[in-house]
């Protein structure tokens, strides 16, 4: 089949069969592992291409597809053994925000075929592979980035640890944690700036919730003995003091992570039970859950409570959930064989969580019984018993390139004339930390921050004592799309001329916050994919292409950029 020349013909080619063979992984099935022993190539080879493609997600495929409809040779090397992201693991309710902002392939994608026509996460994996397959674009599974080779300002080379090696024109990276750009050497950041950096009011240590329902509905006391603060805080809680004045500040943390879990009642498999399963560590959610005044509430407020449990991807954004808040805060600089260790951990918190809440005698019987109906799906992710393979890294590192997109541009107050791709939905961190609320000299809970004041209800308005509270949450409307400038894909041109990043893009934490949606992701990645077409062309420097015949090839495509 020809190469695709258009969105029209991506589209059809979406909705057909197909009789190339798409690539599978050779290795055997190492199960529900992020980081397992590979074999050592025998005679390791060096490969050739224009674009370098390092990151497995969504922008990695719609990067690839462009730069090769517009003639270049390019090679995607995924670190484990799926292509897709969180697209392809689970993330079947995907975040659009405002959906006529959305064009080019990511439209065709998430609009036109995803939103349509996909079931399931093995179907969305099985188009992106197709998307490549049939542009003859090869896929190297598990090649585990190990080093970078840079000659001055250039990339010559990626280095994997199987003993493979990929020299390019231009590299790409496409992954959520930014891997490649921390090895090429260029500036970045990981965690929260200060507010005062950049003079915005979401960034930094955010004491409180600006939106009640993601705060807690009832009074929990954090303490191993209620009331008592000497007997020490309870499991998932942070005991670490903390002032007024903190507000704003900033520090290494970034938003939790959590497997979005594909849920069934026909015929599933039951919620496994965790090797190191122990009941402790969900002290805070019994109490959450039996804090409540009655079992109505987890029919009215459902999609706030500890689980929003439905047939297909499951999640929950309350102050109690599949989260496991704080439990990621090493994975950005930990090693990979660290990494496997907190990804482990990760399984072993969120598959407790729903065997505690499907059979721990302490929660109430109506919502034992309620997800007790569900379990996984015996077709869906087979090589890890049904459970998603892959964790989802809300938030990694972010490049710090010549532009900085902050909440000033989410919020219309800045904008760009380079744009190469569009943003829309509301500026979103889910619960950074839960901290200690104290109270004030009348007996009160202080810290109960919101937008509206009305929020707070009549309960928590006469809460006393200490409380469990959040820390970092935040979702601020975005009034509408903004414009995402070239400048944020593109390191400075004194650390790296070859190297373009797609997805954790020079940004601070609340604009990454709505821009990190994984239809971003691909219009970003498909505009990347032009801009390093036109840079090897033109034997330019990334920073050097020419907006204007860029912008045009974009409009061309599909892409909005205005």
């Amino acid at each position: 089949m020809k190469a695709l020349t258009g969105i029209l013909l991506l589209t059809t080619l979406l909705t057909q069969a197909f009789a190339k063979e798409i690539p599978k992984p050779s290795t055997p099935n190492p199960g529900l592992r992020y980081y397992y022993p590979v074999p050592k190539a025998t005679e390791p080879k060096t490969y050739d291409f224009d674009v370098v493609i390092y990151g497995a997600s969504p922008a990695a495929v719609s990067a690839a597809c462009q730069a090769k409809k517009m003639g270049k040779s390019v090679g995607v090397f995924v670190f484990r053994r799926h292509v897709g992201g969180m697209s392809s693991s689970g993330l079947s309710d995907v975040d659009y925000g405002k959906k006529e902002s959305i064009g080019g392939m990511a439209k065709t994608v998430f609009l036109d075929f995803f939103k349509k026509q996909v079931q399931s996460p093995a179907e969305v994996e099985t188009l992106f592979l197709t998307m490549l397959t049939d542009l003859d674009i090869p896929v190297f599974f598990e090649h585990r980035l190990d080093s970078v080779q840079r000659e001055g300002v250039r990339i010559t080379k990626l280095v994997f640890e199987n003993g493979h090696a990929a020299r390019g024109k231009v590299f790409m990276d496409t992954t959520y944690e930014g891997d490649l750009m921390a090895r090429a050497g260029v500036s970045q950041v990981a965690g929260r700036e200060a507010n005062a950096e950049f003079g915005e009011k979401l960034n930094g240590i955010q004491i409180g919730a600006a939106s009640s329902p993601h705060n807690f509905q009832w009074r929990v006391d954090p303490y191993v003995v209620p009331g008592d603060p000497k007997s020490g805080v309870i499991e998932g809680v942070d005991g670490t003091p903390y002032a007024a004045e903190d507000h704003g500040k900033p520090d290494k943390r970034y938003q939790p992570f959590c497997f979005r879990v594909f849920a069934t009642k026909k015929d599933p498999l039951p919620w496994p039970k965790p090797a190191d399963y122990r009941a402790a560590r969900y002290e805070l959610l019994k109490r959450y859950v039996n804090a409540a005044p009655d079992s109505t509430w987890w029919n009215l407020v459902y999609s706030r409570g500890p689980l929003k449990l439905n047939e297909g991807d499951c999640n929950s954004a309350g102050p109690v959930s599949l989260d496991h808040v704080d439990g990621s805060r090493n994975w950005v600089e930990a090693s990979y064989a660290e990494r496997e260790q907190i990804f482990q951990d990760h399984v072993n918190y969120q598959q407790g969580y729903l065997y505690f809440l499907a059979n721990d005698p302490s929660i109430p019987a109506e919502l034992r019984a309620r997800v007790a109906r569900f379990g996984l799906p015996k077709k869906e992710f087979p090589e890890t018993a049904g459970w998603p393979h892959e964790l989802y890294v809300r938030e990694g590192r972010r490049l710090r390139g010549d532009y900085v997109l902050t909440e000033h541009d989410c919020l219309g107050k800045t904008t760009v004339e380079d744009s190469v791709g569009l943003g829309s939905f509301i500026m979103d961190s889910h619960v950074v930390r839960r901290i200690i609320y104290q109270t004030a000299k009348d007996g009160r809970i202080t810290h109960l921050r919101t937008s509206k004041p009305d929020e707070i209800t009549e309960a928590q308005r006469s809460w006393k004592g200490d409380m469990v509270g959040v820390e970092g949450q935040f979702d601020f409307t975005v009034p509408k799309p903004y414009r995402i400038s070239y400048r944020s894909l593109r390191p400075k041109k004194s650390e790296c001329v070859n190297l373009l990043v797609p997805t954790v893009i020079s940004s601070t934490h609340p604009a990454f916050g709505s821009m990190r949606m994984e239809p971003v992701f691909m219009i970003l990645g498909q505009s990347a994919g032009a801009a390093a077409s036109l840079a090897i062309d033109g034997s330019l420097a990334v920073q050097d292409v020419d907006y204007a015949k860029l912008r045009e090839i974009l409009l061309k495509e599909g892409q909005k950029l205005d």
